[in-house]
C-alpha cells in the first residue's frame, strides 16, 4: 500500500475467525462460517481475514458474495510453515502456501500472514522437537522464509508477513531480532501480534520504534497478566494457556493498546491492525458481545473509523 500527501496514512481496523473462536476449518465447536460474517459485520467491522483454510467458502466468487453483501473486505490469508526444517520441506510447503495465496490474490488481499510451527503440540503439550533452534536451522529458517518471501511475491503479488507467535521459535524480543536481522527486508516483513509478543515477554511499542520499517501488519490482542504469570510458572502449553483464559477483553490485560496504535501511527504507513482474541473453545454466544466493544474501546484509543 502506498501513500501520498492526498492519502495520509491510515490504520485500518479489522476482524477475524479468531475472536470467534474459530481455530480449524471444520470443528463442531466454532460458530458457523455464515454466523461469523454476519456477527462481525453487525459488530462495526468491515477488514476481515480468511482464518483456516476451509472454513470460509474456497469458491472466490461465492465468497465475494458473501463478503460484500455485508459490507466486508478480506486483508489476509494465512498459512503455517516449518521453514527451519530446510529445503526438503518446501514442496509440502509450497502446496499448502499456493491455495490459500490464490484466494487471497482473488479476494483482492495484499497480505500473507506466516505462522512459524509449533516446537510442542498445542493441545496436548508433547514436545514436538526442541525450542531452540541450531545454527544450521536458524539459517534454513530465515533463507526459506526469504525464498517464500519472493515466490508469493513473484507469483500471486502478495507481501508475506511473518507472525511471531508463542510455542514456536520466533517468539521473544530476542528470537524476533535474530530473524529480522537475517532477512531481507524487500522480502519479509512482520505481523506483530500484540499479545503474542507480550506472551513472550516482549514489548509491542519498542519493537515498533526499533524496527518500524519491518512492521507490515498488527494482530491487536492482550493478555492477562495473572494467568500469564501462572502460565509461565508451570510452563502450561498455549492452547490449554488459552483455554484458561491468558487472552483477554481489552482493555483488561497488556499490553495498553493506545501507545501501540500511536507508535504505529508514527511510522506514518498504512497498516491493518486486526484484532484477535484467541478464545478457543468457546460458547457461541461469547465473541459477538466481546467484538462490539472492543471495536468501541478502539475508537476510544482514537483508531481512524473504517476507510470508505
Amino acid at each position: 500500500m502506498t501513500t501520498s500527501a492526498s492519502a495520509p496514512a491510515r490504520i485500518r481496523i479489522g476482524s477475524a475467525p479468531d475472536s470467534w473462536g474459530v481455530w480449524f476449518p471444520d470443528d463442531p465447536q466454532q460458530v458457523p462460517w455464515h454466523r461469523f460474517l454476519d456477527e462481525v459485520s453487525t459488530a462495526g467491522y468491515e477488514w476481515i481475514e480468511l482464518g483456516p483454510y476451509g472454513y470460509l467458502p474456497t469458491d472466490p466468487a461465492r465468497l465475494t458474495d458473501e463478503t460484500r453483501s455485508r459490507g466486508l473486505t478480506v486483508s489476509a490469508g494465512t498459512v503455517f510453515t516449518g521453514l527451519h526444517h530446510g529445503p526438503g520441506v518446501w514442496e509440502r510447503t509450497w502446496a499448502h502456501v499456493a491455495d490459500i495465496a490464490e484466494l487471497t490474490r482473488a479476494m483482492g488481499a495484499d497480505h500473507l500472514v506466516v505462522i512459524p510451527s509449533f516446537w510442542r503440540d498445542d493441545k496436548t503439550g508433547e514436545v514436538l522437537e526442541d525450542r531452540t533452534l541450531t545454527a544450521e536451522q536458524w539459517s534454513d529458517l530465515t533463507t526459506q522464509t526469504e525464498r517464500l518471501g519472493r515466490e508469493v511475491q513473484d507469483r500471486y503479488g502478495l507481501r508475506i508477513v511473518v507472525h511471531p507467535h508463542a510455542d514456536t521459535h520466533i517468539d521473544n524480543e530476542e528470537n524476533v531480532s535474530r530473524f529480522l536481522d537475517a532477512t531481507d527486508p524487500a522480502l519479509v516483513s512482520l505481523c506483530l501480534d500484540t499479545g503474542h509478543y507480550a506472551y513472550c515477554g516482549g514489548d509491542s511499542v519498542k519493537l515498533i520504534e526499533t524496527y518500524g520499517e519491518r512492521i507490515g501488519y498488527l494482530h491487536l490482542k492482550q493478555v492477562d497478566p495473572e494467568i500469564l504469570a501462572e502460565v509461565v510458572a508451570n510452563e502450561v502449553p498455549f492452547g490449554p494457556a488459552v483455554a484458561r483464559g491468558v487472552m483477554c477483553e481489552p482493555p483488561g490485560g497488556v499490553p495498553a493498546l493506545a501507545p501501540v496504535l500511536d507508535a504505529a501511527r508514527r511510522l506514518d504507513v498504512d497498516l491493518f491492525a486486526i484484532v484477535e482474541q484467541d478464545m478457543y473453545p468457546c460458547p457461541p454466544d461469547k465473541p459477538f458481545p466481546i467484538a462490539r466493544r472492543t471495536r468501541e474501546f478502539l475508537r476510544s484509543c482514537g483508531s481512524p473509523g473504517q476507510p470508505s
